[in-house]
């Protein structure tokens, strides 16, 4: 029989999550400590980075496979090549649209459970991860040091989808779908939302 405490799991990491850039934020200067403190907020600036990234993550565990490193890998490397575009200061067109449809179409695919192939999976997967990047890159501060705000924003990015993964796999290990539903569903109303801004 499962114990109820395993299920505060997952909740109890995005709490983590949540906490760990306001407590690097106390010691905000200027240069690398700057640039690393304001990469590690941004990605939990706004519901729809945040969600995003773990929708990612729940996505992964939820197909499985390969895919659950796959996902996390494609999308850290293929934001931080779109945070360097965004910092270079190349506009890329609809960047703010991309990112909302993330949101939207991540909780599509968890809460219709699709399974595609694996490398229209990845593309779709790294096109939205060159959104976020891309703004996450664009927003960086002038007097933070690139190097640092980069590295700041791709660790909180990296802790969010392993979020999103380890909440996904103890979904899968209880044989339950509901959360997956649950998730997806959630996903799809704060796009919604989002797209009426």
């Amino acid at each position: 029989m499962k114990t109820f405490h395993g299920s505060y799991l997952p909740l109890a990491l995005l709490l983590l999550v949540a906490g760990w850039p306001s407590i690097a934020l106390a010691h905000v200067g200027f240069g690398s400590t700057e640039g690393f403190a304001s990469g590690l907020a941004h990605p939990i600036s706004g519901l729809d980075h945040l969600c995003a990234m773990i929708g990612v993550g729940i996505w992964a565990s939820q197909r499985g496979g390969k895919a659950v490193w796959l996902f996390p890998l494609a999308f850290v490397i293929v934001m931080a090549l779109g945070g360097l575009i965004g910092a270079a200061g190349i506009a890329i067109p609809f960047v703010e649209r991309g990112i909302v449809a993330s949101v939207l179409i991540i909780g599509i695919l968890i809460a219709a459970a699709v399974r595609m192939p694996l490398l229209l999976s990845v593309l779709i997967v790294g096109t939205f991860a060159f959104f976020h990047g891309h703004a996450h890159g664009s927003e960086m501060p002038l007097t933070a040091s690139g190097l640092a705000y980069a590295a700041g924003f791709l660790a909180t990015t990296m802790v969010l989808l392993s979020v999103g993964v380890a909440a996904g796999i103890h979904a899968r290990k209880s044989i339950l779908t509901w959360p997956f539903r649950y998730c997806g569903t959630a996903l799809i109303l704060l796009g919604l939302y989002l797209v009426m801004l």
